[in-house]
């Protein structure tokens, strides 16, 4: 596998750091693992987001996530991470075309093989997701054709809600995924994927990953979670196919389970 994909590049598109490792940690583990190089483009900083530390620390939450991103892209094998310094929760409201065009920046410096982004339920209906996922599939539409293949990730129905319910007697804090007070909205409703993968040799990476984070997840589930729990919770993720851009077939497809 290796060396078909070796030379080969992924650029992963996401909103705030810690989606890349919720979204699809075991996939960029993976690929990078196997000789794709891989980029991350994370439009904020996370600036607006709970700290579940407790914020006792002096230095501002944008600054501590940065660095959480790059210690969670060291993790998962990713080669460069660009941030863009959009304002965190603005997205869907940012001045005309320029969230979309950052983006397609990125697209023509870097020309990767495949792009992975949001899919259209933007893992739980976040605004600001859902809006990297519209300005990412405007990107790529632009280059027709001849332009990268386009993936969506989602998180499968049921995933996080079986993790809660597998760690629960081991959290002392109220139950959040991210902040997420509502752990049944995490993949319902996402649309079928068309490429599901099966990452349990990466799950314990993508566990560390999201520990990474630990402002967002602090005393969480993910905090009290086992390698082993990673691989049963955390061992299968979902992609969908785009119909923008490059349709032929693609490399990830040899990754299927």
């Amino acid at each position: 596998m290796a060396g078909v994909l070796l030379g080969r590049s992924l650029l992963a598109v996401f909103a705030h750091p810690d989606d890349e490792s919720l979204a699809c940690g075991g996939l960029l583990a993976r690929c990078a693992d196997e000789g794709m190089r891989i980029t991350l483009v994370c439009a904020t900083r996370g600036e607006d987001g709970r700290d579940a530390t407790g914020g006792g620390s002096a230095e501002p939450l944008a600054v501590r996530r940065v660095r959480e991103l790059a210690a969670a892209a060291d993790i998962l094998g990713v080669d460069s991470v660009k941030v863009l310094d959009f304002e965190d929760g603005m997205l869907p409201w940012v001045d005309g075309d320029d969230l979309q065009e950052r983006i397609a920046e990125q697209i023509v410096r870097l020309a990767p093989d495949v792009v992975v982004t949001f899919d259209e339920d933007g893992l739980y209906w976040h605004p600001d997701h859902i809006a990297i996922h519209r300005a990412t599939r405007a990107a790529v539409a632009t280059r027709g054709a001849n332009g990268p293949a386009l993936y969506y990730a989602s998180v499968p129905e049921g995933q996080m809600r079986a993790l809660v319910d597998g760690v629960r007697d081991r959290l002392t804090t109220p139950v959040t995924i991210l902040g997420v007070d509502d752990v049944d909205a995490i993949g319902t409703l996402s649309p079928p994927p068309t490429l599901v993968l099966d990452v349990k040799a990466y799950a314990a990476r993508k566990l560390a990953a999201l520990v990474c984070h630990a402002t967002q997840t602090h005393g969480g589930p993910f905090w009290v979670m086992t390698d082993d729990d990673a691989i049963r919770y955390l061992g299968v993720e979902q992609l969908r196919r785009a119909h923008v851009g490059n349709t032929t077939a693609t490399i990830l497809e040899q990754l299927r389970s």
